[in-house]
């Protein structure tokens, strides 16, 4: 079924928008010891640059879908798009570590409502006979951007200075604001309701508590250490005490009685998985070429985009593969995929062929698009039309907390070994260990795979069996 011009002029203005908030969860990771260098700043601190980012994402995500609701979604959508630039604007002309790591914050902030409303205005705007086509193309900011974000940052900070890994943001901003009011359908804003208050205040609470716990902990290492442990703890609770009061509250800030519905569920905790797998893995390969293997930040960049290339097709054809097999079967082909394609990776060595290297990110790169298509397909089309704003937001959370427990497990397993390597065989080593716990996780996202897969075929069971319906004429008699 081919697009309308209507439809293409919103995928092409949403997708812009996402893929650049996404595309800022990774692209200064390469500038780091540059900025701590140039603010004679410790390196504990500019990684703030990265905490601020991803905990003012993880405090403001859960108000986007009520924001869109009441003040309507693309007015949202280009107030969050003009404040993204005007902050990355903002980190472009600072001139201390302090100031950027606020306008960080105002960065991550505005990021967390530009992605989810990019993507409910896609969602609605497609229905669901178009879904599985929309999911390509929406789909291509979530897994692309964080993998070609080192590419770009280590071109700019080569080439431009580290000024323009903020900079670069500023006219594409500008184009995609013009472009939002052009062409994007004007919406009414709706009675969203009185905000729930106390419910954003638990879950943007426990989000950032569970955040940043796993963030600390990939500093230090230790799991009760006081600056980890009261975090999560605090984090799980909060987030405990919240289902709770959405689940009894009149008019609660998310409806998470989504989750009764099987296929929906099943969606949501591949997707958890999905950002473990994702989020936690593409820290690990350029940090293997950079230490391993002495690369520069350009080289870097370059070597890592045969993933790119395997990501991009999958998400290319996963609208054809979902239409042939279904969203659960293809699901779980993208997982086998990425799972036979990390194990390559657990043997890494010092000298391993980079063309071999190469080979391998393509295959795994193409598995962990085909796992993306699929299971976004199924979320929304297992909620009904008004229920995608919430959809959204949890599908959202969902993702950054997996991609935060990844990532944290896998820094703290990686440090671990290196801090004890001498040898570059030995560093590689410390790689493979750490490659063969994202192995684990890849095999643990299997399981929602396969519940998925199941509760497709029970539906299609249901339908098969339900009775033919019966045309009842004017007088209650069944006609033939």
């Amino acid at each position: 079924m081919s697009f309308t011009p209507q439809l293409r002029r919103v995928l092409t203005v949403t997708t812009l928008g996402a893929f650049l908030a996404f595309l800022d969860t990774s692209i200064i990771n390469v500038a780091l010891r540059t900025l701590s260098e140039r603010f004679d700043a410790p390196l504990a601190t500019i990684q703030w640059l990265v905490t601020a980012y991803l905990l003012a994402l993880a405090a403001v995500l859960p108000v986007s879908a009520w924001a869109a609701t009441r003040f309507g979604a693309r007015r949202v959508y280009v107030l969050s798009i003009a404040a993204f630039t005007l902050g990355s604007l903002a980190c472009g002309l600072a001139d201390t570590a302090d100031q950027l790591i606020a306008f960080r914050v105002v960065q991550g902030a505005a990021a967390a409502m530009a992605t989810p409303v990019a993507q409910m205005i896609a969602v609605r705007a497609a229905g669901p006979e178009r879904m599985a086509k929309v999911m390509s193309i929406t789909g291509v900011p979530t897994v692309l951007a964080p993998i070609l974000g080192p590419a770009v940052g280590g071109l700019l900070l080569e080439h431009a200075g580290w000024r323009w890994t903020f900079l670069v943001n500023v006219p594409i901003g500008v184009l995609i604001v013009v472009l939002a009011l052009r062409l994007l359908p004007p919406d009414e804003a709706e009675d969203a309701g009185r905000l729930d208050v106390p419910g954003l205040a638990l879950l943007a609470l426990g989000c950032v508590g569970v955040t940043y716990g796993f963030t600390e902990f990939s500093e230090t290492g230790r799991f009760t250490s006081e600056s980890v442990l009261p975090w999560i703890v605090c984090g799980v609770v909060l987030l405990a005490v919240f289902v709770v009061h959405a689940l009894r509250a009149r008019t609660p800030l998310m409806n998470l009685r989504l989750y009764r519905r099987p296929g929906y569920a099943a969606a949501s905790l591949a997707n958890f998985c999905l950002g473990a797998v994702l989020f936690g893995s593409v820290i690990l390969m350029p940090l293997y070429f950079q230490v391993v293997r002495h690369q520069d930040a350009v080289a870097t960049g370059l070597l890592l985009i045969p993933q790119s290339i395997g990501v991009a097709f999958a998400v290319g054809c996963g609208s054809r593969l979902v239409d042939a097999v279904g969203s659960g079967r293809a699901a779980l082909l993208g997982g086998v995929l990425s799972v036979a394609a990390t194990i390559p990776f657990a043997l890494i060595g010092a000298h391993t062929s980079y063309g071999w290297l190469a080979a391998a990110m393509v295959v795994r790169g193409f598995g962990v698009g085909a796992i993306l298509v699929p299971i976004m397909t199924a979320a929304y089309r297992a909620v009904p039309p008004e229920a995608i704003g919430d959809a959204t937001v949890q599908l959202n959370v969902l993702q950054r907390i997996g991609g935060s427990l990844s990532t944290a497990v896998l820094a703290v397993v990686l440090q671990s070994r290196l801090d004890t390597a001498t040898t570059s065989a030995m560093q590689a080593s410390a790689f493979g260990t750490a490659f063969w716990w994202t192995l684990a996780i890849s095999l643990c996202a299997i399981a929602p795979m396969l519940l998925l897969v199941a509760s497709e075929r029970s539906t299609q069971q249901k339908v098969s069996a339900a009775p033919e319906t019966t045309d009842i004429s004017p007088t209650g008699r069944p006609q033939s």
